[in-house]
């Protein structure tokens, strides 16, 4: 357990001993432990997670976090808490770690699992689940709909347990804030698990029925590859998000005075397709088109972008062309879809005097629409080095007097609905400079405003 702070090491290892001393009663001489199934789940838990330690597959598989929960909670209705105890241990034992240190993560997902198991066993002993299940020890059939009951309530313990371990570890060995360790963790898991229960619970029948254990792999196939395609879209997702991040990243780098507008116009274009009622696919397409809108940047001398002066007209055709430029650099991303639109025609206005096409009206992609508001509201509120940032309200009032010539009436008033409803929170109002000056933003002598291409004010040439 070598470079794991103390705190984390007491907290592992008062978890360890508290998985041991519940898993005592099985292993005590004259127990009625149902070694046979005891021995088959681990076995079958084991047989998940190894996977994840080879090479060639250890990418793929969806193991990694102890994640085939649906055999655990069969465990959990099969077994006395003692022996469930016992399931998950081998296979946390042997899963794939991902980072160091090995040994401490291995013995608490191990401890922590063992404990999760064994609550989520008692207390589905105490609602007298096992009864419910029929076949040898129950009933000639389940006594189905109240085996749902206990089998539910299970999962609830389940999560809970599960999150408030995940809490604890979070604090000694993270050092997250108590207040922020477990906010969010039992609702975004309490919904998973009841699914996993239902699936643990006809695993649970079809092993107490006549068919016997082999009956239970029927169930537990479809789920093991169920778990395989969902861990593949939260990866691919992931590899979204990062391919996103570098580019905001270069961005910045190269152009340090609008530092955090790009994720500051993908938040106001989301709150935009909130109040439009858009689909979540949709919404998260423009966010990132949001988010992405100045990437052609990239493509634009540095000279240009930080040039203090006034821009010659060839620089400041250069500047028009950032939108081209962006729509290049991301063609061949897939998964943005409207995005890429949106890159290209964001600096389009209504009226048809934009650039780069002069595209005028609801020719103007719906995407496109949508961010040039949420670009240019956030141009007017950010502080930056030259000049103090706008008030919110003073900002969507010009957003108004320019809609119909610049920005789309629609667009504004579903901003404004929103700014109503949510606010605009003052993180959102930083100083985007390379710069911050101590006190108030005070101009350089001779400086102007950079040129980024992104408007300070609507109805300016941007």
């Amino acid at each position: 357990m070598r470079g794991t702070p103390g705190a984390a090491r007491v907290h592992i290892l008062c978890a360890a001993v508290c998985a041991a001393v519940c898993a005592l009663p099985a292993l005590s001489p004259g127990a009625s432990t149902p070694w046979g199934t005891l021995g088959l789940l681990a076995a079958l838990y084991l047989a998940c997670e190894l996977p994840g330690r080879c090479r060639v597959l250890g990418s793929s598989v969806p193991i990694g976090a102890g994640s085939f929960f649906p055999l655990l909670l069969a465990a959990a209705f099969l077994l006395p808490p003692s022996a469930a105890v016992l399931v998950a241990v081998p296979g946390a034992l042997a899963g794939r770690v991902d980072r160091p240190p090995a040994a401490a993560r291995r013995v608490w997902r191990a401890a922590q699992l063992a404990l999760t198991v064994g609550a989520a066993s008692w207390i589905y002993g105490l609602l007298d689940g096992p009864a419910t299940l029929g076949g040898a020890s129950g009933g000639a059939v389940p006594d189905l709909p109240y085996a749902l009951l206990p089998a539910c309530a299970t999962a609830l313990v389940f999560s809970l347990v599960l999150a408030a371990l995940d809490g604890g570890i979070l604090v000694t060995a993270e050092r997250v804030a108590v207040r922020h360790a477990w906010r969010g963790l039992p609702a975004r898991s309490v919904g998973p698990h009841l699914v996993h229960a239902l699936a643990g619970l006809m695993m649970a029948v079809l092993w107490r029925s006549s068919y016997g254990p082999l009956s239970a792999l029927v169930v537990l196939l479809p789920m093991y590859i169920s778990c395989w395609v969902f861990a593949q879209y939260h990866r691919q997702h992931a590899a979204h998000r990062a391919t996103i991040r570098a580019l905001v990243q270069a961005v910045d780098i190269k152009d340090g005075y609008t530092r955090g507008h790009s994720e500051r116009v993908g938040r106001a274009s989301e709150l935009i397709a909130r109040e439009l009622g858009m689909e979540e696919s949709r919404m998260e397409a423009l966010r990132f088109a949001g988010i992405l809108h100045d990437v052609g940047k990239l493509g634009v001398p540095t000279r240009v972008l930080r040039k203090d002066g006034p821009l010659t007209p060839e620089e400041r055709r250069v500047i028009e062309l950032h939108p081209e430029y962006g729509h290049e650099i991301v063609r061949g991303i897939g998964f943005l879809d409207e995005a890429r639109a949106a890159i290209l025609h964001h600096h389009e206005r209504l009226d048809g005097s934009g650039y780069p096409y002069g595209l005028a009206g609801d020719s103007i992609p719906e995407f496109a629409r949508v961010v040039a508001v949420a670009d240019a509201f956030d141009a007017m509120t950010s502080t930056r080095s030259y000049r103090r940032g706008r008030p919110v309200p003073a900002a969507v009032e010009e957003l108004r007097r320019c809609a119909g010539s610049q920005f789309d009436p629609r667009m504004v008033r579903a901003l404004a609905r929103a700014l109503d409803r949510h606010g605009w929170s003052a993180a959102a109002n930083t100083v985007t400079s390379d710069e911050e000056p101590a006190g108030l933003p005070r101009q350089r002598a001779g400086a102007r405003p950079p040129a980024t291409g992104s408007a300070d004010r609507p109805g300016q040439p941007r």
